[in-house]
């Protein structure tokens, strides 16, 4: 069985110490401690930058996403392309941090028309549809707004006290034709819709309806303790988004992470999910989102409390030149070259907005549809960048986390999910245990790093 690896500089010793990285899984559903044979050991490569960490905060609370998920347009002949009209949607989301009050980010960034909202509201999630009762969302202190195409609006703060890997429901009536919906298309997660103003209704009668997307919430916060440094956004495509772990069972990797970190003694953070199946690095595909060059800003800088950044992306690069049809287009074949120029724009962003930001390598998919020799290649020659080329601030080597040890271009058979490209649940909860907690919860660049990190 191949074991999970993660590298990360030497300079991360730090003369007369020692740190000591400790491996703890927690018992939480499925995605409970790994048994001892999947546990990784560390291997040490080149790092950029001296890394210090900060000291155990004694501030006040402050304001860090919890949850999140990309916005995307709707795909054709689906629910969201339909739109919505005098219906509510009540959205599940699983928590990372927890905290004394939330706000919810409500976005229309891919309306074609103004966007209408009654009212929402909150509550903490029972059976079903069912909810604890529902505390209202208020929007500048009204019950209502209006959201022009391309924005989003951040509810006024309610106090609920929220718990780390909690479920909540967040409800929003649509009272009038909403037109194409702004959506996350794959929520691995059993969602709900009701006819009429349902809003503040406990009960989880009225949703008949079940979807399999979460609409028009981007992200939730909380007001954390001290202790939560920040957020750290997992940021990628489908393997990123969880595909193939499962409806309902929140076992993406960066659950798991969370999992992982929330648990240790002292200082933490806040664990949220920016992935998008099919999504590219470099192109916008009708199917699969906007490029992540060009929503690292929406999905990355603009959440709240952000610190670092742990990047995969790249398969659906390597693979687009394989793909026909108008939804996958443009099918150009992208060089590893173009795709390593791409890593390093997302490098300086976030250099420049004073995050840390860890490479994670390209999984195995030889047998997946669109595996080829020449693509093979090109993924050995990134992650060869990746693992060497010493730009990200960390690596990690999810890789060899979860490849098979006889046939490394391939996902290791105890976690393929049987498509031959995305990890089980046992697979991602590798690639959670591939990351060295140590390297993380070090905080953000210190402004004269980030200067010379962007020169």
């Amino acid at each position: 069985m191949r074991k999970g690896v993660v590298r990360v500089g030497s300079s991360w010793l730090v003369a007369g110490a020692v740190l000591v990285a400790v491996i703890v899984a927690v018992s939480v559903g499925f995605a409970a401690a790994a048994p001892a044979r999947h546990r990784g050991h560390l291997r040490f490569v080149a790092a950029v930058g001296p890394v210090r960490r900060a000291a155990l905060p004694t501030g006040p609370p402050h304001w860090v996403a919890s949850w999140s998920a990309a916005p995307t347009a709707p795909t054709p002949n689906t629910l969201g392309a339909a739109g919505f009209s005098n219906q509510t949607v009540r959205n599940i989301v699983y928590t990372s941090a927890g905290g004394t009050k939330v706000r919810v980010l409500v976005t229309n960034a891919f309306g074609t028309r103004s966007l209408d909202v009654g009212h929402a509201a909150i509550a903490v999630r029972g059976t079903g549809a069912a909810t604890d009762p529902e505390i209202p969302l208020t929007f500048r202190h009204r019950r209502s707004v209006v959201i022009k195409p391309g924005a989003a609006v951040l509810t006024d703060p309610v106090a609920l006290r929220v718990q780390p890997f909690q479920q909540l429901a967040v409800s929003v009536f649509l009272p009038r034709a909403t037109g194409p919906a702004t959506e996350h298309a794959v929520a691995q997660q059993v969602n709900y819709m009701a006819r009429g103003d349902h809003v503040l209704d406990p009960g989880g009668a009225s949703f008949t309806t079940k979807t399999f997307s979460w609409y028009y919430v981007a992200s939730v916060d909380v007001l954390a303790p001290a202790r939560d440094l920040g957020t750290l956004v997992g940021f990628g495509d489908s393997i990123t988004d969880g595909v193939n772990s499962g409806t309902n069972t929140n076992a993406r990797w960066p659950n798991d992470l969370a999992r992982r970190l929330h648990p240790r003694t002292g200082d933490t953070l806040s664990v949220v999910d920016e992935g998008i199946g099919g999504n590219r690095l470099l192109n916008t595909a009708p199917c699969c989102g906007v490029s992540a060059l060009a929503r690292f800003k929406r999905d990355v800088l603009h959440r709240a409390g952000i610190r670092e950044v742990i990047l995969l992306e790249g398969v659906n690069d390597i693979d687009q030149s394989q793909h026909t049809g108008a939804s996958s287009a443009p099918h150009d074949d992208i060089s590893a070259a173009q795709i390593i120029a791409g890593y390093r724009r997302l490098i300086s962003e976030a250099h420049a907005a004073h995050l840390r930001i860890f490479g994670a390598t390209v999984l195995p998919f030889r047998g997946a549809r669109y595996w080829t020799p020449a693509g093979e290649a090109k993924r050995e020659a990134i992650n060869d960048w990746i693992l060497h080329g010493g730009a990200f601030d960390g690596v990690i080597d999810f890789s060899h986390a979860v490849a098979d040890a006889g046939v490394p271009t391939m996902l290791d058979p105890a976690y393929d999910s049987g498509d031959h490209l995305h990890p089980n649940r046992r697979g991602y909860q590798a690639m959670a245990n591939a990351i060295d907690l140590s390297m993380l919860r070090s905080g953000a660049l210190s402004a004269e790093t980030a200067r010379s990190r962007t020169r």
